[in-house]
């Protein structure tokens, strides 16, 4: 059963999904799964990691530093979900 609090966190889950995906898709012209790894199939570069970062930063108002700048959070759309949900619970958007 999801209570009000669970509805609005798994509304903004899904939102910011849908944004980063169509982000992937305008930027390297395919379609892209939540759960694929987009650096195993050679679709994105570290650089392009980068762009993620800025990206996330700006549509989602949060800060990615430290620790958090790890591939792992930017492997699949999921994991960049989850970060962004983190960051913004987080005082300052930080995970710090």
């Amino acid at each position: 059963m999801d209570t009000p609090g669970n509805q609005a966190t798994n509304d903004d889950s899904a939102a910011t999904e849908k944004e980063i995906l169509r982000f992937l898709e305008t930027r390297t012209k395919r379609s892209w799964t939540t759960d694929q790894d987009l650096f195993a199939s050679g679709g994105l570069s570290s650089l392009f990691a980068m762009e993620l970062v800025v990206h996330l930063e700006k549509s989602f108002n949060v800060s990615i530093r430290g620790a958090d700048l790890r591939l792992d959070n930017f492997r699949t759309v999921t994991s960049m979900t989850a970060l962004v949900g983190r960051l913004q619970t987080t005082p300052g958007g930080t995970g710090a």
